[in-house]
């Protein structure tokens, strides 16, 4: 808030898988209404937890917004952190064609070992790069052959779509001191649970959606739902979710450290009111400067 703030003309456009979802307000860490108050918010919350929402989907989707802001003078602020989408909206997406149900159900079918063997003799350089026993990869690359008769490395250097080098870019890496990110993670579990988290679960399951839609598999809900159930108490319940949401942002750590253009800033300090001022303020002189 206080970057769109300084800005002045600021809107604010979500960027994180979870917080797209209407169910997960609690969950994902939502801003509630008084943290977004005198802030326009895009693409927060305007997905049914029936919907499988992809990045591809998210990217056209912050296409549109970040236009519309641009449009009315406005400065689009991306805030999140998966990796996966800002990628996507910035450098485009493979114009990978419909794959054959029947290839699809077929390789679907086969155990990982020998999924991963015929990907060696018909893409062996995708092979190379995954780990044998990545079921779901290994079997996206395999029907992505032979489908389309072409490997995925192929697909790959095709983007299309990306806005990367048709906007000016100021962009800003967090990474806080690891210890003090795992504390934050662990305190604001603990606040979640006590806020509403397991009644926003209770009535997640309510539904009977598909447990492998992606809402149903975010960080808390499957943890919960086995409180729920009895498999063990609430304790344990917060104690293994915040274990999986301190194992996640070890690894959101490590791909915004090492995958952006090394030339993005980024900030390896705390954060606190003061410093979130600062970052404002350089963030505006970025901007005005671009």
């Amino acid at each position: 808030m206080a970057v769109a703030k300084a800005v002045g003309r600021g809107v604010v456009v979500n960027a994180d898988a979870s917080q797209v979802y209407a169910d997960l307000a609690i969950l994902s860490a939502r801003p509630n209404d008084e943290e977004m108050a005198g802030v326009p918010h895009h693409l927060f919350g305007h997905i049914d937890a029936a919907e499988a929402h992809n990045a591809a989907r998210w990217a056209s989707e912050a296409r549109a917004a970040i236009s519309a802001a641009h449009a009315a003078g406005d400065v689009a602020i991306l805030v999140g952190g998966t990796g996966l989408h800002i990628r996507t909206l910035l450098d485009g997406i493979s114009p990978i064609p419909e794959i054959d149900p029947d290839i699809r159900a077929a390789v679907r079918a086969l155990p990982v070992a020998d999924a991963h063997a015929a990907l060696t003799r018909e893409d062996p350089d995708t092979a190379a790069r995954l780990n044998p026993a990545d079921t779901t990869r290994i079997a996206r690359a395999l029907e992505v052959v032979r489908s389309t008769r072409h490997p995925l490395g192929h697909w790959h250097a095709a983007h299309t779509g990306g806005i990367g080098d048709t906007i000016t870019l100021a962009p800003l890496i967090l990474l806080p001191p690891r210890d003090w990110l795992r504390d934050r993670c662990d305190q604001r579990l603990v606040q979640m649970f006590d806020r509403g988290a397991i009644a926003e679960v209770e009535a997640l399951l309510a539904r009977d959606l598909d447990p492998d839609l992606p809402a149903m598999r975010a960080i808390g809900v499957p943890q919960i739902a086995r409180y729920l159930s009895g498999a063990f108490d609430r304790d344990e319940a917060l104690t293994l979710t915040q274990a999986a949401t301190r194992q996640y942002a070890k690894r959101q750590y490590t791909w915004f450290r090492n995958q952006p253009p090394a030339d993005w800033p980024r900030h390896t300090e705390s954060l606190n009111n003061d410093s979130i001022d600062e970052l404002a303020i350089i963030l505006r002189k970025r901007l005005l400067t671009g």
